[in-house]
This record gives structure tokens, sequence and C-alpha cells, in this order.
């Protein structure tokens, strides 16, 4: 009979030994004790630095990331869904979020909001858009004036669709939700004046119904929407607009109408009167598409096999100084699109003269035949996603459904890549990505707040009201003095502590009064309010009463599930030896 010391020992010497095995190979793998993954370089010598600006689509976070996958900067907002999100030249954000359900508008890309941040997550402005009429969604473009571009819906009854020369058979949800574009001055702290407006309603053609309204032969309309094609993806989605760009030389709108499959651009030159018709502008044409690209069936100038889009996503003029400054740029996402499925860049040269006019061979599509440079990518995003031109000519690409960022050059090398794991790396949806040079006015905030405080130093496991110390420091990078504040992770913090001179260690004590697991993570802002990122959290664990006898092991099962199971083999084993 064996000894029961000598098999005691014999079974800690195998968990000894499987343990030390286990950490070394787990040690390896990114989720290992919630580490997250994080970007990484493959050709260092062709980043062009600077930072990327996003929002997961499932985080009330706007995350400002260097090029190691840092966090050099964050905003916090009340609400999810956040889609855009730009940083003005001052230091401010706007982003698109959605502030309530709204039941009429249950559809991708509903937000309903926009919201305006200073450097220190101060809510500046805000305004809300969304009621039982109309609902903002996707996109929004801050202009050079200080005014906002926002995309919505507009409701429109069966009986209003109809009259228009809408098919009934292609009306399944008996509602119609033609897309509007609206141009808001902010006003005060949560009020916009709508200084222009444009509606796709006001630009229909159709070729159904010789009673109805808008009765004519769509070939000869190209600068008008069939109201009778295009898919509707979510109820009465028309035309489901996913992003919007601005052209300040030509004071031209691009839309990327991704139920038609196109690109659209607009007067922006016009009165909102003058948006409604079909005269007045630079253009001299009113409201109506100047030029439209992708999908040319829509005007009965191809067929099938002469459509380069497939619900296409930010759609935008290349910014100047970028090589292919004034091309359009997209990211094709490939919905059935003939063949294999996969997303791609495109870059194509719309044929506009030096005033921003659009030619048209008359009885043809519009040009050009085909892209100037297309890169397609090695994944398929069927939703969501978009790609930023840089000043290096290096492309930046967002696949959006897996939150994973890349960086393609001219010559179609993959040179870097990112995977978002924020808020965590299974809900890490990102609806697009923004570059901005280390020079860019509105990042010189980052030359003075305090840098990211170190992780809290203390207990990661604890009894219930045990009072336990934590520790952490920052450094100003004016030297300026700091103050500290704590998120305990229960629901409570510690409030601003201080100030402490830059760079001094402090201590805080707390205590917890439930047995759980919590995440305690700390701040820091100087003097002046400038706020540093939070740091990286630590994880405390407070066991259940009947855990605490044998704590150490419990915690080494959760960490290992398997442990069971190998403890059970060797006292097998150690038995029949």
């Amino acid at each position: 009979m064996i000894n029961g010391r000598k098999i005691y020992n014999h079974i800690h010497i195998y968990l000894i030994f499987i343990l030390l095995f286990l950490i070394i190979i787990l040690s390896f793998s990114p989720s290992f004790f919630g580490k997250n993954l994080k970007g990484f370089s493959i050709n260092n010598k062709d980043i062009f630095p600077g930072y990327i600006l996003f929002t997961p689509e499932y985080s009330t976070e706007t995350l400002l990331i260097d090029r190691l996958g840092d966090v050099y900067h964050s905003w916090d907002s009340r609400y999810l869904q956040g889609m855009a999100v730009y940083l003005l030249e001052n230091g401010d954000i706007v982003r698109s979020c959605l502030p309530f359900i709204n039941p009429k508008f249950i559809s991708g890309g509903i937000t309903g909001c926009v919201e305006k941040y200073d450097w220190n997550s101060t809510l500046l402005w805000e305004f809300v858009y969304s009621n039982d009429q109309y609902c903002l969604h996707h996109d929004i473009e801050p202009m050079p004036n200080g005014n906002i571009l926002m995309v919505g819906w507009e409701v429109k009854s069966k009986e209003e669709a109809i009259q228009k020369g809408r098919d009934p058979n292609l009306l399944p949800y008996n509602e119609f939700w033609p897309d509007h574009v609206i141009e808001v001055e902010p006003n005060g702290i949560n009020g916009g004046n709508i200084v222009w407006e444009w509606h796709v309603w006001n630009h229909l053609i159709q070729d159904y119904d010789s009673s109805k309204d808008n009765y004519g032969n769509v070939a000869d309309y190209p600068e008008l929407i069939d109201i009778n094609f295009g898919r509707l993806p979510f109820r009465g989605d028309f035309n489901h607009i996913n992003s919007i760009d601005y052209n300040e030389e030509f004071d031209q709108i691009l839309l990327s109408a991704s139920a038609q499959s196109e690109i659209w651009v607009i007067d922006h030159s016009t009165t909102t009167e003058e948006a409604a018709g079909h005269t007045g502008g630079n253009s001299g044409k009113g409201g109506d598409i100047l030029y439209r690209w992708g999908n040319p069936i829509s005007y009965r100038a191809g067929t099938y096999q002469d459509k380069m889009l497939f619900t296409q996503h930010d759609a935008q003029w290349i910014e100047p100084n970028c090589p292919g400054e004034g091309n359009i740029l997209v990211f094709n996402n490939g919905n059935n699109r003939p063949g294999q499925d996969y997303s791609s860049i495109d870059e194509l040269v719309p044929p506009a003269d030096a005033y921003g006019n659009y030619y048209l061979e008359p009885d043809t599509k519009y040009g050009p035949e085909d892209f100037l440079w297309s890169y397609e990518t090695d994944f398929y995003a069927n939703h969501l996603s978009g790609v930023h031109r840089i000043e290096s000519g290096n492309s930046l690409i967002c696949n959006g459904p897996f939150g994973r960022f890349s960086e393609v050059n001219a010559e179609k090398e993959i040179i870097w890549k990112y995977t978002n794991p924020y808020p965590n790396i299974y809900q890490n949806n990102v609806f697009k990505i923004r570059h901005y040079t280390s020079d860019y006015p509105g990042l010189i905030n980052l030359l003075y707040q305090p840098i990211k405080p170190s992780t809290p130093n203390g207990p990661s496991s604890a009894l219930v009201n045990e009072v336990c110390t934590y520790s952490t420091s920052s450094i100003d990078p004016q030297d300026n003095q700091v103050f500290y504040k704590f998120d305990w992770g229960d629901g409570t913090n510690s409030g601003w502590l201080g100030p402490y001179p830059s760079g001094k260690e402090i201590a805080v004590n707390h205590t917890w009064e439930i047995e759980m697991s919590y995440i305690i993570k700390v701040r820091a802002k100087d003097e002046f309010g400038y706020l540093s990122v939070w740091s990286d959290p630590l994880n405390l664990n407070i066991p259940r009463l009947k855990e605490r006898s044998n704590y150490y092991s419990i915690n080494l099962f959760k960490f290992f599930p398997d442990f069971k199971n190998f403890i059970f083999i060797i006292e097998f084993l150690l038995e029949n030896h």
C-alpha cells in the first residue's frame, strides 16, 4: 500500500511541473491572463508617424492610439454606438452616438445624436435629431465654418411613396425612408440651427406608373434617382447613405449610397430652396446629382458587368498634401461581388474640370472606366469599415466587423497591423478610423497632459472589508503638480486627490464590501486640468466565503480548469503504480 504522504508529495511535484509548463506555453498567448492584442509593425521604415482616432461601436470611449497600440488619449461619453468621430484643430472632438433606441428606425448605423467634447472630456455641445419622423445615422462631417453636416432618414408613408412612383410591391414594410442631409450650426449647449438641407425625396425619377409623380425615362435623367432602384437593407431604408465628405474648393458634398452601390456628388453652394429644385448654385443644377459612379445600371447606362462598387463605405476625396489629392477613395465592401468574396480599397479619378464640373458623354455612363489604384484585401467585411489615405501615400484600412486596422503602401505591401481590444476582443467593431500627424494642431495638448500613471501597485486578492493600500505615480511634462483619481471598480472612486509633486508616488486605502472580482485603475490630471489616460488595470479578487479555506487552489482551477482532470489522472497513476 502506498504511503499517503508520499502520494501527497508526488501530486505536488506533478502540479508544480504542470504549472510551470503551462505558464511557459501560455505566456506566448496574447489572451493569457487577459492580455489584449496590440498593434505590431512589419516594416518600421515605411510607417508614417502619427496617431489614429476611433470609437469602438460598443464602447462609450473614443481612443487615440499610437503605432504601438498604446492609448495616448481617450474621451468618455455617456452613449454607445459611436460611429464617426473627428478631431478638430482646437483639440475638441465631434462624434455621433446613440442616446436612446428609436423604435421607429431599427436599422444598421442608427445614431440620433452628435456630441462635441473638449480635450478633457467635458461635454460642450449635444444635438439630438431623433423622433418618429426622422433620425440621424452613420456619418457626420465637420465643416471649415464650424457647422456639421449630418445624414438622416425621414419617414414617408406607403401612400406618399406610391404617389411618387414607387412600385407597391417594393414596399414590404408599408413605409419608405429616403435619406436627407442637414447642415447644423451649433447653438448653445444642446441646440442647433439647421441652416441648409438636401433631400433625396426632391430628386426622384420613375418609369413604373405614368399616372404618378416623377414619371419619365430614367435613362434621360442621370441627375435623378430612380425610386424603384436599390435594395432595402432594413425596413424602409431606401439609400442607406453611410458616409459624407465635404470639398471646400468646389463647395460640394460626396455621399456613399450603399443601397444603390453608388457614390454621389451634390452641390452645397445652393440655398435650401435651390437644393430642393433643379436650378441654382455654382453648378446651375440645384440639388440634382452632379456626378455618380459605381453602378451605372441605376440610371440605365450599363449592365451588371459594369458594376464597380458593392455596398461600399467611407467614400472621400483624398485630402490636400496626400498622394492622389482630389481623387476619390472608397472602401469597397464587396457584397455580392461576382466570384470570390473579398473587400477592396479603390481609388478613382472623377472626370471633373478645374471648376468642379463633371463631364458625361450623352447616352453613356460616367467615367472613369476603371480604378486608378486598387488593393484587394485578404478579408471580407460585409458591413462597417473604412480607409484613409495619409501623407506618405499609404492607406490605413479598417476591417470594421473584426476591429482590425492595417497600413498598406502604394506597392500593396502590408506594413502595419493592429487589432482593437476595446471594450473587449469579442465586441471590438469599429465603424471607421482617421489618422492625424504628430504636428496636427489638435494634438498640441499631448505636450501638456501627464503621462499614463503606473498600474496601481497593491494586493490582487483580499477579504471583504479588508483595508488595501494601492500606490501609483505619474510625471507631468511641464513639472506641474498632479492630482489622482482611483476607480475602484465597485461603482465608487476616490475623487481627485492632491495636488502632489510630479513624479511623487502616492498611496491610497480602500475596502470592498462584496465578494467578487474588481478592476482597479487610476487617472491623473495636472493643476490646469489636462487629463492623462487611464492606467493599465489591476485585477482584484475577493473570494466567496466557502472558497477562502483553499483560496489559492481554487484560483488555480479558475485559471487552469483542466487541473482537476490532471489531478484525477495523477492519483489514478499513483494508485496503480
